[in-house]
């Protein structure tokens, strides 16, 4: 299926070459979604970054060396003194030294939030290590009204049968920070019901359901994406999943450090199970629920420092690939995720799902709202009826798919 070279880079490697035929995405396109995020999202992130903390000079000028380099300049290694620099100077060495735009922008961005997180003292020594510059940006979300009328809608909720639940859940879960939109699917609204549907652009919900039917011994992993509002339905999903007997056990998988503004930590799974067991009414019962989970090792939180690395999941570490064969189902969340499992690589989006994900050890879903130009594994026509409607559906987070890979 694919041609690569590899070089080896401690326990992992880094593929050079994709799939024939499917062109790397890179950020030197004028125009593309790609070029937009290393040209306007990380600058502006810096930005925020620095506005959000009381930072000293040293970080401001580190800060400011950043901008300039990813605006004017040129790839620079991580200093030697850094602990991972052999790491990078592996994964990096073909792109060190050439623009940002011409590098792969899977490698761009991931290095992009690895600088980031060293400008800012991250890594330390010194006052900020392991200070989280993304966590305000994670914590307003979290404290917003939204959530609490998400959390609201919960109540209603609980009188719908168990199939109507499972629905609403899973495309809550899918749809993140729209997560109000699948709690109202089986609160006898069939037009939010109808709406959610049409926009999947591919729905394997069905046989997701098979590979867990209730009173399973099965063992459930799911993969975070974002924090804060977008976690508290993957949180609720997961205890339906053990409630209702889809699952005996869950084991949730986090990023090891802060990694895409918002992506889920432990601490944030600590952050959002809080903010349900201190709700009223079901989402506080869900929330009590979860939390003698952890205790009794129902629900485990694990992570893996390949999380944060800029490779695909097809170059996963022996250790995470026992992980995932041990499960029942993998589920894959969000967007960088899917850009891992089949390649972030312009694909044909007819190109087979099942084909792109055989690697996997196990059977595989991911569950993906679009944010991204990749896409894989639609039905003929479909593309070509989505792109003459002249919307951004690859990226503007109005579709979303569920995939899965028996």
């Amino acid at each position: 299926m694919t041609e690569k070279t590899s070089r080896a880079s401690g326990d992992e490697a880094v593929r050079e070459a994709g799939p024939v035929g499917a062109p790397v995405v890179l950020g030197n396109e004028p125009g593309s979604f790609a070029r937009g995020v290393l040209a306007k999202r990380h600058p502006a992130l810096i930005q925020q970054v620095r506005d959000a903390f009381p930072y000293g000079r040293q970080q401001h000028e580190a800060l400011d060396a950043l901008l300039d380099e990813i605006t004017n300049g040129v790839v620079q290694p991580l200093a030697p003194a850094d602990h991972d620099h052999q790491r990078w100077a592996a994964w990096g060495q073909e792109h060190f030294g050439r623009s940002w735009y011409d590098a792969p922008f899977l490698w761009a961005e991931s290095y992009f939030y690895r600088r980031l997180l060293g400008a800012v003292g991250y890594f330390g020594p010194g006052p900020w290590q392991g200070v989280d510059p993304f966590a305000p940006f994670k914590q307003a979300e979290l404290r917003g009204d939204a959530v609490d009328e998400e959390l609201r809608a919960l109540d209603a909720l609980a009188s719908a049968s168990a199939e109507e639940r499972a629905t609403a859940l899973l495309h809550a879960s899918l749809w993140g920070n729209r997560a109000d939109l699948g709690f109202s699917m089986s609160a006898g609204e069939p037009e939010l019901r109808d709406a959610a549907t049409s926009a999947l652009v591919a729905d394997d919900s069905a046989a997701l359901w098979q590979l867990l039917p209730g009173g399973t011994s099965a063992t459930v992993a799911l993969v975070a994406d974002n924090a804060g509002r977008e976690l508290i339905p993957d949180l609720v999903l997961i205890d339906h999943l053990l409630e209702h007997g889809h699952a005996e056990q869950v084991v949730l998988h986090v990023k090891p450090y802060p990694y895409y503004v918002s992506d889920a930590m432990t601490a944030d799974v600590v952050d959002c199970l809080r903010r349900l067991t201190q709700a009223p009414g079901e989402a506080g019962r869900i929330g009590g629920r979860l939390w003698k989970a952890m205790a009794v090792g129902t629900l485990e939180v694990r992570t893996h420092p390949f999380f944060c690395a800029p490779l695909p999941y097809e170059e996963m570490p022996e250790d995470l690939r026992g992980e995932f064969a041990s499960a029942t189902l993998t589920i894959l969340k969000g967007d960088l995720n899917y850009r891992r499992l089949v390649g972030d690589q312009l694909w044909h989006p007819t190109a087979p799902f099942a084909d792109l994900t055989a690697y996997f050890p196990g059977a595989v879903a991911a569950l993906r709202t679009l944010k991204s130009d990749v896409i894989v594994g639609m039905e003929q026509g479909a593309p070509d009826a989505l792109e003459r409607s002249g919307t951004a559906w690859r990226t503007s987070g109005t579709h979303a798919l569920i995939q899965v890979r028996r």
